[in-house]
């Protein structure tokens, strides 16, 4: 009988390999071809980013895996955020899908440097994350506090609030530079706005649930942008 860990990364691998294929599916259908080199790059970067963060995560903190493992607006306990989560899943597919229909009809002309400044900064998106796990066991994908949890103040959390999404910002930025697409920078507005909604109604979830965090939140002013915001 498998153990607990094996039966862990057995599950990461099944819904990684499944979200890979969905990705291609989202990239290469809209382009309506085979021959694009943006998309091939931007799923293998992609991809080996999160082979990489799930060895090191199932190695050094299976806990945080198993707690990442729930997602999405189903596992959502908060009403306003299965609403949120759902437009976010909503736009994060349209980001990948209009960007690849963009560079199927050839609207869009992204020079190599670019795109591949695009696939740099899906790198960047994947090593800011893995910092905010090394700070953060507690980072689910959910809004949630747990038994135990403190307030964590160190590493990026010393410079903004919610470091997490902020390296999501920058895997939305990158994604359609990585997939060749001027238009589907676009996107990026609505994606924003939810990230905000998101991170609005968390910090007021944690303000209730978290002791501690409403000190922290004067302490630490900025929210998603060091020095902006």
């Amino acid at each position: 009988m498998p153990s607990a860990d094996q039966d862990l990364a057995a599950r990461c691998w099944r819904r990684l390999a499944g979200f890979t294929l969905l990705l291609a599916v989202l990239i290469f259908l809209p382009a309506w071809s085979l021959a694009y080199w943006q998309g091939w790059l931007y799923i293998a970067v992609f991809s080996a980013c999160c082979i990489l963060a799930t060895v090191h995560l199932l190695k050094h903190d299976p806990a945080l895996v198993a707690r990442r493992m729930e997602i999405g607006p189903k596992a959502e306990r908060e009403p306003a955020q299965k609403r949120i989560q759902l437009y976010a899943g909503i736009i994060s597919f349209a980001l990948c899908a209009v960007s690849a229909f963009d560079r199927g009809q050839r609207w869009s002309h992204v020079p190599a440097p670019v795109v591949l400044i695009g696939d740099l900064l899906i790198i960047a998106a994947f090593l800011a994350m893995v910092l905010v796990f090394r700070e953060n066991t507690y980072a689910a994908a959910i809004v949630t506090v747990e038994t135990g949890q403190r307030v964590i103040e160190t590493g990026p959390y010393a410079r903004v609030r919610h470091p997490m999404y902020s390296a999501a910002l920058l895997m939305f930025l990158g994604t359609p530079l990585a997939l060749g697409s001027w238009w589907g920078l676009l996107l990026c507005l609505p994606m924003l706005a939810i990230l905000v909604a998101r991170l609005k109604n968390e910090e007021q979830f944690l303000m209730r649930n978290l002791p501690g965090y409403r000190e922290y939140r004067e302490r630490v002013r900025f929210r998603l942008v060091p020095g902006l915001w």
